[in-house]
């Protein structure tokens, strides 16, 4: 370290005056009072005194400092941060020897030489890392520029900085924020660009919805996406492949330069673990091959969920309703008829039950709930029942189907807790609903053309052929509209008020369960010419969509599902334990705890949290950071029970090949820090820059000698002697 010392005065032309007028007045006055004194020693002596004091105060007033200047012995750095993100293998840059196409790494290569910086060692020390590699490459990372680029900032002797990168930063702060501290530094960014700006011609699968698991001998509905970004449209063929043998293909038209959406259909009978794989053919122009293709697990297994069926008369749509679900080998129904005005309720099957489960353990096992003409009148349905109905929908995660009728008894039930779940709001001036003689038809929205529920046909133009020749209805609830949140599946063909088409198939979530409202009592007429085999499929559907979350993982003391059911990468999931003990009372309390492992074996550990302790519900949130099966374990320590099950997340890592390069970024970044972009082949420019670099400012320390505290004790202790002098000699 090199250190220099210097005083220095900041005073004006005009203070310099005053002082020196001031000083020459005074040692006049003081020769003066001297002579006057007949040259007493005394006098002299304090006239000395006097003119010190002066001369002070005019040394004072032109602001001395003392400046100590340290300049290192050792030379500034300048830091090269290369980019060795996934991004940087896409092979969109072209060679400047043979013009050839190689990757963005290639590009870089000769700036990566020792031999590129050689020219520099003398004068700058040349430090070169990678700015976003990890220790573990299993483990899936994004490009931070901001991190490295603060880091940088923090170096001793900085002259600058050199990025060479694409631009694509997908993961921490703005760098923009580095930029602007390396500013204050007087450190620029000599920014070097490499990749195409410009998206390369490919088609990419993505997308892949595949469920977690399927009920033996019912079909699993698996949307999926292509992205194109070729120029023009192209006939494909999709193919759907499983570990069972099975295949499936779906002849497409790809949109240019876009999303094209569809799915496939597809029915398992046997139970097991299988994968699902959907391919898309490579086309003669795409540049990026590793993305045509995605692979899936899905368990099917032997399903049976438990139906309560909660109804006042034995209307037709009751006893259709009934038959569907009692002949349906994955249900077990119970029905609960009320007959307003016998003394008895309905009976004579095993299916029946005589009164409404009071016990939460009885109640719990239902996965849906279906109510009909049903309300609080005629000793049907109690204010506390409701109060459990909707207890058991939005924590248990149960589902909630409402079927009003004619007597408009659901009115009665709108005066409840119930009202909530409501996914329509009534005209209560017209509780009895509309009827005619001619049938009205449903008519699918477009929500309705792609939900599963309304699926009675494998394709598109099938299933919307089916719902315009089912037979029509003659009478449907008073609807005004539906509800915020909601989604509109169907609506009236004919009928509409000042909201637009009258809604008849709705559902909503609410809580972790879900509510489907059903504006008319004639689906069974569905039935007519073509038996069950619509009436079934559509009521089948509907009890294993609101049952499929509740039912992910079950075992014989705990069930564990998470929200959403097909969770993304980066996307926060709610996992929730519904934990009994073995009498099948629900824990009131208790420690539970997941354990995540995930495909990199990565171990995370969640403490779940009870939520509302009278129904045994658990909590917590868990955000994936890699794609792929994760592992999950849960268990409790009051009952010493656990479950596994698997978890698949879906989506793709942050760091994508084919992804377009962002020179925009960099030239940001060389902007606000006062530096320039260059290209990846300019490295002889890139060394001129860097000659060109001003040395890093000398640390520089200033004590400022007029305003420091000492200054100002001397100078009191002066004015104090010299008063004290003045009165000892008697002149006071």
């Amino acid at each position: 370290m090199i250190t220099t010392q210097q005083l220095t005065f900041l005073g004006s032309p005009v203070s310099v005056a005053l002082s020196i007028i001031a000083v020459l007045v005074t040692a006049w006055l003081g020769q003066h009072a001297w002579r006057r004194s007949g040259y007493s020693k005394s006098q002299a002596g304090l006239e000395l005194l006097r003119l010190t004091i002066v001369v002070l105060v005019a040394i004072l007033l032109n602001q001395p400092e003392w400046i100590q200047e340290y300049r290192p012995d050792a030379k500034p750095t300048v830091a090269v941060l290369w980019d060795d993100s996934k991004s940087m293998t896409t092979r969109d840059a072209i060679s400047s020897s043979d013009q050839k196409r190689i990757t963005r790494t290639q590009a870089i290569a000769p700036l990566l030489e020792p031999a590129a910086w050689e020219s520099l060692r003398e004068q700058l020390n040349i430090v070169i890392q990678p700015i976003s590699g990890t220790a573990d490459q299993s483990i899936p990372s994004g490009t931070d520029l901001h991190q490295p680029l603060l880091e940088a900032a923090r170096r001793e002797q900085l002259a600058g900085v050199v990025l060479i990168s694409d631009g694509d930063w997908n993961d921490g702060r703005a760098p923009v924020e580095a930029a602007s501290r390396l500013r204050i530094k007087d450190a620029p960014i000599i920014a070097v660009a490499t990749g195409s700006p410009k998206r390369l011609p490919d088609i990419a699968l993505s997308d892949v919805q595949v469920p977690s698991f399927g009920a033996a001998g019912k079909t699993v509905r698996i949307p999926f996406s292509i992205e194109s970004s070729l120029p023009r449209p192209y006939l494909t063929t999709v193919t759907l492949t499983t570990s069972a043998g099975d295949s499936q293909t779906k002849e497409m038209q790809i949109a240019p330069m876009g999303r094209t959406d569809d799915a496939f259909i597809w029915k398992m009978d046997k139970t097991g673990d299988y994968t699902v794989t959907v391919n898309v053919p490579l086309h003669s122009d795409e540049t990026i091959l590793d993305n045509n293709e995605q692979t899936a697990p899905i368990a099917i297994r032997q399903e049976q969920l438990k139906v309560l069926v909660v109804e006042s008369s034995p209307r037709w749509e009751y006893r259709y309703l009934r038959n569907a679900l009692s002949r349906d080998p994955g249900v077990e129904v119970s029905c609960l008829l009320f007959h307003p005005g016998l003394e008895k309720v309905g009976g004579g099957s095993e299916d029946y039950i005589k009164v409404f489960p009071e016990e939460l353990d009885q109640l719990v096992s239902y996965d849906v709930i279906f109510l009909g003409d049903v309300g609080l009148n005629d000793n049907q349905l109690t204010t506390e029942q409701c109060d459990l109905l909707k207890g058991l929908i939005e924590v248990q995660a149960s589902g909630l189907v409402l079927i009003p009728g004619w007597q408009g008894r659901q009115f009665s039930l709108l005066e409840t807790s119930l009202k909530e779940l409501y996914p329509v709001t009534l005209d209560a001036a017209n509780q009895r609903g509309w009827g005619s003689r001619k049938a009205a038809q449903f008519e699918l929205t477009r929500r309705g053309r792609d939900s599963l529920l309304t699926k009675l046909a494998d394709t598109a133009s099938a299933n919307a052929q089916v719902w315009e020749d089912l037979p029509g209805f003659q009478w449907y609830a008073p609807v005004v509209r539906a509800k915020p949140g909601t989604e509109i599946l169907a609506v009236h063909q004919d009928m509409s008020n000042q909201y637009g088409r009258i809604p008849l198939l709705v559902t909503r979530t609410f809580g972790a369960g879900k509510v489907l409202f059903m504006g008319t009592d004639g689906a069974w007429r569905w039935r007519k010419g073509v038996e069950d085999k619509y009436h079934y499929r559509f009521w089948g559907q509907v009890v294993r969509w609101m049952a499929y979350q509740r039912n992910m993982a079950k075992g014989e003391t705990m069930r564990l599902y998470h929200t959403p059911d097909q969770p993304q990468i980066r996307q926060t999931m709610t996992l929730s334990a519904h934990v009994m003990d073995t009498s099948g009372e629900p824990v009131q309390g208790g420690e539970v705890v997941a354990r995540i492992v995930a495909p990199s074996g990565e171990t995370d550990t969640i403490r779940l949290v009870a939520e509302g302790e009278q129904w045994g519900v658990f909590q917590g949130r868990f955000t994936p950071s890699e794609p792929g099966n994760h592992d999950v374990t849960v268990s409790c320590k009051e009952t010493a029970k656990s479950i596994q099950t698997n978890i698949y997340v879906q989506g793709q890592d942050l760091e994508q090949v084919g992804t377009p390069a962002r020179p925009q970024v960099l030239q940001e970044l060389a902007m606000v820090s006062g530096g320039e972009l260059v290209r990846a082949d300019e490295v002889e420019r890139v060394v001129k820059l860097l000659t060109e670099l001003p040395k890093p400012p000398p640390a520089i320390r200033r004590l400022q000698l007029w305003s420091h505290p000492l200054t100002a004790l001397v100078l009191v202790a002066l004015l104090a002697f010299f008063w004290v002098w003045r009165k000892a000699a008697g002149l006071i």
